[in-house]
C-alpha cells in the first residue's frame, strides 16, 4: 500500500504539471467565470475527457494483488486491473464547467476504459460519468462562490474513489481479485485524488489572482493614459492632438507602434516603420474601414491584414481601434505589434478600455463645449442688451446740446452709433481684437464724460506697443460703468477713473481704477470666487465679465478686485496665447 500510494502521488505531479498548462490556455478562462455556450461546453469536456485519458494511461497496472506495470498504459490483460487517475480530471470538470462538461468528460473517459479491459472495466466505465455528473451538480452548489477552496475540494475529491470502490464490491461480490484491489489500493487512492483535486483548485485561485491583477493593472493604465491624454483632447488644433496622444501612448505602452489617423488619413504616427508609415498617408487597409464602420476593435493577425505596400515592413501585427463621439467613429487608434503572438488577452482589454475612455472623454469635453457655448451666446446676448436708461439720458443730451453746441452733439451722436452698432455685433462673436474693444470703450467714455464733465475725469492710457491682441466684447465697457455707477456713486465733484492697457511680460493687463467708495468685503470675496454678487446690475455685470473671461481665455485670465486707500481696482490678464505681436511693432 506504501508503495503503490508513494507512485500514485508521483503520477498525480506529472497531472499537476499538464493541469498547469490547461490554466495557460486563453479559452480556459470562461471556465472560471462560467461563461458557457455550447460550442465552449463541447470543446471543455472534449479537452477535459483528453485530460481523463491521459490520466488513465499514467495509472498503474495490478495482477493478484502485485503491481505489475508502472509506466506507460498501454494495455491491460483480462487478468490485470488498472488503477486508474481518470476520476481527477472528470471531478475538475464538473466543478468548473457543471453537470454537462462533468459527465461529457465521463463519457469519454468511459469509452476509453471500456476499449482497455481488464478486470471490472463495467464499474470502472461507470464510475466516470455518474462522477463527473454529481461533481457538476456540487458544483453549481457552490456557484456563488469564485471557485471552491482547497479545503473544500479536499472533502470532495473523498468520494469519487469511494463511490468506484462501492461500485466494485456491487457488481463483482466474489470476485476475490476486486476484493484484494479495494484493500489495497482504496486508501491510495482517495488519498491522492482528493490531494490532486484541492491542489489544482488552489491552482485555479492562484490564475484568477493573476487574471484581475493584471486586469487591474490594465485598469490603472488605461485610467492613467485617460488623464494624461486630456490635455490633448482640449487642443484645438486636430494634428496637435494625434501628436501628443501618439507620443503619450508610444511611451506608456510596450508596442512597436503607435497610429493615429482620422477618417481619411494618418495623423500621427509613432514607433519602429515612422519611415514608410507616414503622416498624410491615406487608409486603404480594410479592416480600419470596417473599424471605422462597425465602430468595434479589429485585429489584425498578419502582414497581410495591416496592408503595408512596403515589402520590409517589421509590423507583423495591430490591434485597431475605433475612438466614437456624437455617436460617429472620428479616428482610429492602432497599437502595431512584431509579432501576432506578441497580442495577449491583457492588450485586448487594455485597447478596448482605452478606447472606451477616450470616446467617452470627448462626449464630455463636447458637452461641456456645447453648454459653454450655450453660457457664452447668453452672456453675449445679455452684454448686447442696451440700458434703457443710458440710451435715454444720452438722447436727452444730444438734444440739449443741439440748441447749444451743434457741432459737439453730432460728434456724440456718432458716438452713440458707433457704441450701438457695436453692441449689436457682439453677439455673434466670442472674441475680438482689442483695438475694436478700445474703439468701443472710447465711444462710451466721451459721452459719459460730456454727460458728467463736471463731475468726473476719465483717462484711457494704453501702450503703442500691444497689437493683435484677442479678447471677449465688452469685456472692459462694463467694468468702466461699474466704476460709475457704485465707485463714484457718492462723489459729486472730482470724481476719476483710469483705464490701463499695459505689457505685463508676455502678457497684457487690463486695469480699471476708480477713486470712490471702494468694495465692501463681501463684495470683493463674491467676485474672487466667481459667485454673483447681491448688489443688483454692477455686481451681475462683473460676474458676467467673470464668467466670459474664464470660459474663453481660462482661470489665469479672471478678475482681480483690491480696494486702495481711495477707491478701488479692478484688473484681469490676458494669458499667454492670445497676445500675437505684429511684426512691426511702433
Amino acid at each position: 500500500m506504501k508503495d503503490l500510494t508513494i507512485i500514485l502521488l508521483e503520477r498525480i505531479g506529472l497531472l499537476l504539471v499538464i493541469a498547469f498548462v490547461l490554466t495557460r490556455i486563453p479559452k480556459f478562462s470562461t471556465l472560471l467565470y462560467r461563461e458557457f455556450n455550447t460550442k465552449m461546453t463541447i470543446i471543455h469536456a472534449c479537452v477535459f475527457g483528453v485530460f481523463a485519458i491521459t490520466s488513465t494511461h499514467f495509472g498503474i497496472v495490478l495482477s493478484n494483488g502485485e503491481i505489475v506495470g508502472t509506466g506507460f498504459v498501454g494495455s491491460v490483460e483480462p487478468d490485470q486491473m488498472v488503477v486508474s487517475l481518470s476520476l481527477i480530471a472528470v471531478v475538475i470538470a464538473g466543478l468548473l464547467g457543471g453537470p454537462i462538461v462533468g459527465l461529457g468528460a465521463g463519457i469519454i473517459a468511459a469509452v476509453h476504459l471500456v476499449f482497455l479491459g481488464g478486470i471490472g472495466w463495467f464499474a470502472n466505465m461507470l464510475v466516470n460519468p455518474l462522477t463527473g455528473l454529481l461533481a457538476g451538480l456540487t458544483g453549481r452548489f457552490f456557484s456563488k462562490a469564485r471557485v471552491i477552496s482547497p479545503v473544500q475540494a479536499l472533502f470532495i475529491g473523498v468520494f469519487p474513489p469511494i463511490l468506484q470502490m462501492q461500485l466494485l464490491l456491487v457488481l463483482y461480490p466474489q470476485n476475490e481479485s476486486i476484493i484484494h484491489f479495494v484493500n489495497l489500493a482504496g486508501l491510495p487512492l482517495v488519498l491522492s485524488n482528493s490531494i490532486a483535486i484541492a491542489v489544482f483548485t488552489a491552482m485555479i485561485g492562484i490564475v484568477l489572482n493573476e487574471q484581475e491583477n493584471e486586469a487591474a493593472l490594465a485598469t490603472k493604465q488605461a485610467l492613467t493614459i485617460a488623464e494624461e491624454a486630456l490635455p490633448f483632447l482640449k487642443s484645438g488644433s486636430l494634428s496637435d492632438q494625434a501628436e501628443g496622444f501618439a507620443n503619450l501612448l508610444y511611451d506608456r505602452l510596450k508596442v512597436a507602434a503607435i497610429s493615429v489617423t482620422s477618417q481619411d488619413e494618418v495623423l500621427a504616427f509613432k514607433g519602429i516603420g515612422a519611415e514608410h508609415h507616414q503622416v498624410g498617408h491615406k487608409i486603404i487597409t480594410p479592416l480600419s474601414k470596417k473599424a471605422l464602420k462597425s465602430k468595434e476593435i479589429q485585429i489584425a493577425y498578419s502582414k497581410v491584414d495591416i496592408a503595408c505596400e512596403h515589402p520590409e515592413c517589421p509590423l507583423e501585427a495591430a490591434i485597431i481601434i475605433p475612438i466614437t463621439e456624437a455617436n460617429d467613429t472620428i479616428s482610429l487608434i492602432k497599437f502595431y505589434f512584431r509579432k501576432s503572438q506578441h497580442i495577449r488577452p491583457i492588450e485586448k482589454e487594455l485597447a478596448q478600455g482605452i478606447g472606451q475612455l477616450i470616446s467617452n472623454q470627448l462626449k464630455v469635453i463636447a458637452s461641456e463645449n456645447l453648454k459653454a457655448n450655450i453660457k457664452d451666446a447668453e452672456l453675449r446676448n445679455l452684454q448686447a442688451q442696451i440700458n434703457p436708461h443710458f440710451l435715454f439720458n444720452t438722447l436727452h443730451l444730444i438734444a440739449t446740446l443741439f440748441r447749444v453746441d451743434p457741432k459737439r452733439a453730432r460728434h456724440i451722436t456718432i458716438q452713440l452709433a458707433n457704441f450701438m452698432r457695436f453692441n449689436l455685433g457682439i453677439a455673434s462673436e466670442s472674441l475680438i481684437l482689442l483695438e475694436r474693444e478700445c474703439e468701443h470703450v472710447k465711444a462710451y467714455i466721451e459721452i459719459i464724460q460730456a454727460r458728467f464733465s463736471n463731475r468726473l475725469q476719465i483717462n484711457f492710457i494704453q501702450e503703442r506697443t500691444i497689437s493683435k491682441v484677442l479678447i471677449p466684447p465688452s469685456t472692459i465697457q462694463p467694468l468702466v460703468e461699474n466704476a460709475i455707477q457704485h465707485g463714484l456713486k457718492t462723489v459729486t465733484t472730482n470724481g476719476k477713473i483710469d483705464v490701463f492697457i499695459e505689457k505685463k511680460g508676455d502678457k497684457v493687463q487690463v486695469t480699471v481704477q476708480d477713486n470712490g467708495v471702494g468694495f465692501d468685503e463681501k463684495e470683493i470675496e463674491n467676485i474672487m470666487n466667481n459667485r454673483k454678487s447681491i448688489r443688483n446690475n454692477g455686481g451681475i455685470g462683473l460676474y458676467n465679465v467673470n464668467q466670459r473671461l474664464i470660459s474663453l481665455l481660462g482661470e489665469d485670465a479672471r478678475l482681480h478686485v483690491e480696494n486702495l486707500p481711495r477707491g478701488s481696482k479692478v484688473y484681469f490678464t490676458i494669458p499667454n496665447g492670445t497676445v500675437r505681436r505684429t511684426l512691426n511693432e511702433n
